[in-house]
């Protein structure tokens, strides 16, 4: 490993100092170090434990790659050279790019990423992220020293291995940030990640996948690798399973007859006991392990036995490999391959060794309050990490939805007994007692299978204690009383009904109040405790769920209820009426009700249609849907869903519908209402739409100037409608309102939208008047009736459709320090970009513009002369060859 500080290398001095979270891959790693007779006898123990199953060390390639001359260096498998090619491919691109390896754990998706960093190590500065990324500012830091490895003069472009893709949007930003900030100026791209993700079931994609399954052609190649590792090691090839699993096409014959050793051992046998330990992590945790000491220490009793484990492990040894990443770290112990470890689970409980028996074998001799940091993390992965898997019922779908449980939770709960699952998860509760993870787990198990809700609260409660304000801890204690609340029987005393909902409504309330005091990951230094990527908005999900249930149980059983939770009749009178003295106690709780539902269902109309998850896909459709029924139950119709409908009636077109919906929103009660009467008279004119859009309009422009106090709503609306045509003078500072239209959006929404991609509201048409003003869904009718539709806003490919280039309007600009620019009459304009990777090169360019709830922002950015190249954030070519001489009007 060479994770210090970078040393000479023949691509020229590389002085970067200390980079302690990267695992720096040298152009001229190990030339030099070793005589000709140390190679030699570093090369035998560095094979054998290889191809035995031992992860793959740089060492390795080095000796593949000298071997060469006298047999064959590691077999590229099929998806090798096309990785190899999006990498180099990327190199045209500026800035950062990301290539993706999915791979199904065993198959050696980490070797063959690996073997392309070795291979590219003279192309790129090669480097792989060990280091913890909980500081992504400081992984951006350190992969910008490497680029310009400690001068400006010294840039070459970083090949940046890493296993989590959940941090790339935020590293990407950083670096992008960082290099800002320090006025880099770059000429050629600053960092290619090759992300690497183990996946149980990847799904083909434009992104390289390797699966455990060899094509002919792998086959050959590892038929003569077979030969010559015969030729050379004879017998000690039979133990080599890392590599005879792959040769033997990952048979499953070859790993049971491998595996058969361990049916003969007697089940009180200590070393059965650890093999079958080390079986159950490799077989839930690929890439877990156990400490050499740690194994010495749960199989000797008598402490000065002097046996190694090897001979400890007898007569199975072989299907454990011991092995040392770096000579600083101690030995690591672990199965020689996941479908070795997953056979001896499967032979082991077969003969009574049960993986809820092995898992509490497990927890009790080596995990305790003082868990080191490394192995909680495998537990934790073990026991709650929640896997992801493709809709039953929907064969030819992507869509995936995760798991109820962990993989070895689930396995325990249908070869055993459910109860086994609750014993297991109580066990590592109490080991483990500072945890909230797992008294959590508990308390879902409990309610979602058990139906215990007894339990379930016990253990929400306790999650809780471990990790007060959490919301999303607590968030299970609210699920808890939800679901006991949905189970109850229809026929239920409405008393009992109330009760429950109470006890879920105070908890989903709970969670709101610490969901809003929890801050996003820029608040660590100020000293926040709870910070979150995400805003948890699941308590006032949970809160309208509740309200839904509440409604359709009372209301089933007297209709009365109805006008009570409507607030059309008075609440105590009708209690009063009821005879029930405790229903008196919950007067509060059903004299608020109506009023949260709007407030959160305003909450949600906002979320949904400014932002959406940062990926490909949407918000599940549920979502809408129980916010809109829960809002239909409590509050009805409203004077805004009025005015909308009578817009529709009226025979205005779909464009000045979506404007002016979005615009009669701003408007006070009072002002709808007059705009609802004079809708009425004008909606027979035929002049109606012009003079209706007129009269609401003028009621806008009484609030211009928008003030520091107005909503990001009216700021935005302000841009749309004074945005001047041509560059020419506008009425107002638009400077003045985009940042007054920044500042808002940061008190009233920033917390909420934090990792949100926010979603283009309006773009500026080529129409005039209010037909000037394109809404998104106009854009998106456009193109959900082609079957290439991709409502994919961050890739850009809706900009390709000549129906959205016709309707939309481009205006010129200027990149520069990385950010675009835009003149408005005498004054220059910054205007966010959709795409970050259109910033690096400074240019004249085009673009359309688009308002998001934060401010402008320019999308589909290009040259403005020359070819233009629209490209995604990942480098890949769209489109496009137009020659453009000038902005389109």
């Amino acid at each position: 490993m060479a994770n210090g500080p970078a040393r000479s290398t023949k691509e020229g001095e590389l002085h970067v100092g200390s980079l302690p979270l990267l695992d720096i891959l040298h152009a001229d790693q190990f030339e030099g170090k070793y005589s000709d007779q140390e190679l030699l006898e570093r090369i035998g123990k560095a094979e054998e434990n290889f191809y035995r199953g031992a992860p793959p060390e740089w060492l390795n390639f080095y000796i593949s790659e000298q071997a060469e001359s006298h047999g064959t260096a590691f077999i590229k498998r099929d998806g090798y050279e096309k990785l190899k090619e999006q990498i180099q491919g990327n190199r045209k691109f500026p800035g950062i790019s990301t290539v993706k390896l999915s791979h199904q754990p065993g198959c050696g998706g980490t070797t063959m990423a690996m073997q392309v960093l070795w291979d590219l190590r003279k192309t790129f500065r090669c480097a792989v992220l060990t280091g913890s990324t909980s500081d992504i500012t400081k992984v951006a830091m350190e992969v910008l020293k490497l680029f310009t490895a400690g001068s400006q003069n010294h840039q070459r472009t970083v090949l940046l291995l890493l296993n989590n893709e959940t941090i790339l949007e935020d590293l990407q930003s950083s670096i992008m940030m960082t290099v800002a900030e320090q006025k880099i100026v770059t000429r050629m791209p600053v960092v290619i990640f090759l992300s690497c993700v183990r996946n149980n079931a990847p799904q083909q994609s434009d992104h390289v996948v390797l699966k455990n399954t060899l094509s002919d052609n792998e086959k050959e190649k590892f038929d003569k690798k077979k030969e010559e590792l015969q030729s050379r090691y004879k017998d000690k090839c039979e133990q080599f399973h890392g590599f005879n699993i792959m040769q033997s096409n990952f048979s499953q014959d070859y790993v049971r007859e491998a595996c058969a050793a361990l049916e003969k051992c007697e089940k009180t046998n200590q070393s059965l006991k650890l093999a079958a330990i080390l079986s159950l992590l490799n077989a839930y945790v690929p890439g877990s392990y156990l400490l050499e000491s740690q194994c010495l220490d749960f199989l000797i009793k008598d402490k000065y036995v002097d046996l190694s484990l090897e001979d400890q492990m007898q007569p199975f040894s072989h299907l454990i490999i011991t092995f040392q990443q770096d000579e600083r770290c101690e030995k690591k112990v672990r199965m020689a391959h996941t479908m070795i470890a997953q056979c001896c689970t499967e032979l082991l409980a077969k003969a009574g060794v049960t993986r809820s028996g092995t898992t509490r074998n497990f927890l009790n001799n080596f995990c305790s309050d003082a868990i080191p940091l490394w192995l909680l993390g495998f537990v934790k992965d073990m026991l709650t990490k929640r896997e992801m898997k493709k809709e039953v019922d929907q064969v030819n779908s992507t869509d995936m939805k995760q798991e109820k449980f962990s993989r070895l939770i689930l396995d325990i709960q249908t070869m055993e007994e459910k109860e086994q699952c609750a014993t297991v998860l109580e066990e590592v509760s109490c080991k483990i007692f500072q945890n909230p993870f797992f008294p959590q787990a508990l308390a879902r198990f409990y309610y979602i299978e058990l139906k215990d809700y007894n339990q379930a609260e016990t253990w929400a409660v306790e999650a809780l204690r471990r990790d007060p304000q959490n919301s999303f801890v607590a968030d299970t204690l609210g699920q808890v009383h939800k679901n006991h609340l949905m189970k109850q029987k229809v026929s239920a005393e409405p008393t009992d009904i109330l009760q429950m909902a109470q006890k879920a409504i105070n908890a989903f309330e709970d969670e709101e109040r610490f969901a809003e005091d929890e801050g996003g990951p820029d608040m660590k230094e100020h000293g926040k405790r709870n910070v979150s990527r995400l805003f948890n908005s699941r308590g006032l999900f949970g809160y309208l769920q509740v309200c839904n249930a509440l409604y359709d149980k009372l209301v089933s059983q007297n209709e009365t209820w109805e006008e009570v939770l409507t607030k059309k009749l008075s609440t105590s009178s009708f209690l009063k009426s009821l005879g029930d003295n405790k229903l008196l106690g919950l007067n509060e709780l059903l004299e608020n009700l109506k009023d949260e539902v709007e407030r959160k269902y305003i909450f949600f109309e906002k979320y949904l249609t400014y932002s959406k998850p940062n990926n490909k896909k949407d918000d599940p459709e549920y979502i809408s849907k129980d916010t809109s029924d829960c809002y239909q139950k409590y509050v009805g119709g409203t004077t805004t869903k009025q005015l909308i409908q009578m817009f529709q009636e009226g025979n205005l077109d779909d464009q000045s519908v979506e404007v002016l919906s979005f615009l009669v929103k701003q408007y006070t009660q009072s002002e709808l209402e007059e705009i609802s009467t004079k809708c009425r008279e004008m909606c027979p004119s035929a002049d109606s739409e012009t003079a209706l859009v007129n009269n609401i309009l003028t009621l806008f422009r009484g609030k211009m100037p928008p003030s520091d106090t107005d909503p990001p709503e009216l700021h935005m609306f302000a841009l749309l409608w004074y945005w001047p045509e041509n560059e020419g003078q506008c009425v107002y500072d638009i400077s003045q309102i985009i940042q007054q239209m920044h500042n808002t959006y940061k008190n009233v929404y920033k917390k909420y939208f934090r990792a949100r991609y926010l979603l283009p509201v309006f773009f500026i048409g080529k129409g005039e008047g209010v037909k000037r003003i394109v809404h998104r869904t106009i854009i998106e009718k456009y193109l959900k009736a082609k079957p290439d539709w991709s409502n994919n806003w961050k890739k850009e490919e809706i900009f390709r459709s000549p129906d959205v280039q016709e309707l939309l309007l481009r205006l010129d600009g200027v990149v520069r320090n990385y950010r675009v620019y835009t003149r408005v009459g005498s004054k220059e304009i910054e205007i966010n970009a959709n795409l970050q990777n259109s910033l690096w090169k400074k240019r004249q360019v085009t673009f359309y513009l688009g308002f998001t709830i934060r401010g402008p922002v320019a999308f589909g950015i290009q040259n403005k002369t020359a070819e233009t190249v629209i490209a995604d954030q990942n480098g890949k070519t769209l489109t496009n060859s137009v020659k453009e001489t000038k902005a389109a009007t």
